[in-house]
């Protein structure tokens, strides 16, 4: 018997128990297209949270002070307070640094007319949008005389217009709202920027740092100081003479540790990647499990098949077929099981990818690899869990098989 004789009978076979066929085959057809649409999501993820990082700015370094100890339990990163707005001058001054752009961060209770809103508010300099990249879509940013005269002048986010004025296509521009019960005109309104993990970029207020400092927080110190290389090439050397410029500013000594921290984008992305990475993983694992006992219904019906048809394998074996034509016939009805099970999930799985995007907002990114290792993964399955009904139809004695009621 040629192969392609075995692959007729098993279509055949498949098409005589067409019910059973495809019961068999959903076990396939839900691990394949669960693998695909899980990768999907942990690729959607990675790319968005590259995506967000990037978006931060331009070649960034991110300052921020050193973390405090009390006796031997640290306070966490930031606790120690060290940074302040003379520290972003010596930094700016440096040859391989575009800009720095220093921040503070609290939250305020802002009130329009009747309404109020509790949002994030951020205190910076005139350099906020070159050095993290951001845009304004109406109005302007404030400038660097209104940093100086401590103004009280504010920019708002797309999230605050909506919740504070009605509607993203209100125009605030000029109005007056009170934060903290402060003054503030509003002068311009942010380019979109979405979300970043937990932080909603678009729900939030910046005003001069100098504005925020004095009337908002009441401190001197500043929480991040945010640094433009002046390109990706001179990321370690801005890296270097910043912190050659915080510990001459600290007055450290060679012994004393920084009481700061700097971290690139790179490390960020590689720290979020790595998160994204596992989690990926961890997903794909759970559904490909699905794959194993979808490939454990493949055996169970084969071995149901085979005794269904022990008369006719004494059959064929009486009429001059050979143990391996036996065993060829069954694993082909396997195989091609699992074949048409995993193009089935394939297809399946970049709908649901489709979905998930258009419907629920959850960001997916589909790629052959994926798909090619699901797909190859159900006829890996096919094989292996076919071959033990098909040894066990190829050992059976022709006699035996004759006799088999």
């Amino acid at each position: 018997m040629n192969f392609l004789e075995c692959v007729r009978i098993s279509f055949r076979s498949i098409k005589t128990n067409t019910l059973r066929s495809f019961l068999t085959m959903l076990g396939i057809i839900i691990g394949v297209s669960a693998v695909i649409t899980m990768v999907s999501i942990g690729e959607g993820a990675s790319a968005n949270v590259a995506s967000q990082i990037n978006g931060l700015g331009s070649n960034l370094l991110i300052v921020t002070s050193g973390q405090a100890r009390q006796g031997n339990i640290s306070l966490g990163a930031g606790s120690m307070q060290s940074l302040n707005l003379e520290d972003a001058v010596a930094i700016s001054q440096q040859s391989s640094v575009a800009g720095v752009a220093p921040s503070v961060n609290t939250r305020g209770q802002v009130v329009w007319h009747n309404n109020n809103y509790s949002t994030s508010l951020e205190g910076t300099t005139e350099a906020y949008p070159d050095v993290r990249n951001v845009e304004v879509q109406q109005g302007r940013f404030f400038n660097r005389f209104e940093v100086e005269g401590k103004s009280n002048v504010a920019v708002v986010g797309p999230e605050v217009v909506n919740s504070l004025f009605g509607s993203y296509y209100a125009n605030p521009i000029g109005e007056t709202i009170q934060i903290n019960q402060i003054p503030f005109e509003v002068i311009g309104v942010l380019k979109s920027q979405g979300s970043s993990g937990m932080t909603n970029n678009d729900d939030k207020i910046v005003v001069p740092i100098t504005t925020a400092m004095n009337r908002l927080i009441g401190r001197p110190n500043v929480g991040t100081i945010y640094v433009s290389a002046k390109s990706a090439d001179n990321m370690l050397q801005a890296q270097f003479d910043i912190q050659n410029t915080l510990r001459a500013e600290h007055g450290l000594k060679p012994s004393q540790d920084n009481d700061f921290q700097i971290r690139s984008q790179s490390d960020i992305l590689s720290t979020a990647q790595g998160v994204t990475s596992v989690m990926t993983t961890l997903l794909s694992g759970i559904a490909a499990i699905s794959l194993v006992v979808g490939g454990i219904g493949i055996m169970n019906i084969m071995l149901v098949s085979v005794t269904e048809r022990t008369r006719e394998i004494g059959i064929r074996k009486a009429i001059g077929a050979t143990r391996r034509d036996i065993m060829q016939q069954f694993l082909i009805e396997s195989v091609t099981l699992c074949l048409l099970g995993g193009i089935a999930g394939v297809l399946i799985g970049i709908l649901m990818s489709k979905l998930l995007t258009s419907f629920a907002g959850i960001a997916t990114s589909l790629s052959v690899e994926p798909m090619l290792y699901a797909f190859l993964s159900s006829m890996l399955v096919g094989v292996v869990f076919g071959v033990y009904p098909a040894r066990k139809a190829a050992s059976l004695k022709p006699i035996d098989a004759l006799r088999y009621e």
